[in-house]
């Protein structure tokens, strides 16, 4: 389908977001706003994403370093992620899957991450990431991202 999606078109330059984080219920748990900022040289990317955390005013940050292994598989790495992430591309989604210990008051959990990104007209794409513990979904994400100019 189209708009076809690639990590090193699209995550190439500002993008706005804003998401929000779901219990397995659907209860809202957190809103969110994040700024990122990719840049690609050849196949090697770096992503750096800034999220804002609506109730608290907390911020976190990380940076991805992403390598394009071929026209449709990527991977990735970053500060808080375990191991390395794997991502497939499939005309206008990209699959995106990682491992990262995940703090929950005061307890940590490893979580297993399905990210599902779908692109969408005029420099969205939509974000559905799936948090499972033990193959069970335990919260989700949803994120609407939209491309920003390059000014």
């Amino acid at each position: 389908m189209q708009p076809t999606l690639t990590m090193e078109e699209y995550f190439n330059g500002p993008i706005k977001a804003w998401g929000i984080i779901q219990s397995r219920r659907g209860k809202i748990l957190s809103r969110f706003d994040v700024d990122l900022v990719g840049r690609w040289e050849g196949d090697t990317g770096t992503l750096e994403e800034r999220f804002v955390f609506y109730k608290n005013g907390d911020v976190q940050n990380r940076t991805w370093e992403i390598t394009k292994l071929d026209d449709r598989h990527y991977q990735g790495k970053a500060g808080d992620i375990i191991g390395i992430a794997k991502g497939d591309a499939y005309g206008n989604a990209l699959r995106w899957s990682y491992q990262m210990d995940v703090p929950v008051g005061d307890k940590t959990y490893r979580l297993m991450f399905d990210d599902w990104l779908w692109a969408m007209n005029d420099g969205v794409v939509i974000n559905r990431s799936y948090l499972k513990k033990f193959g069970i979904t335990v919260a989700e994400i949803t994120i609407f991202m939209q491309k920003e100019s390059s000014s």
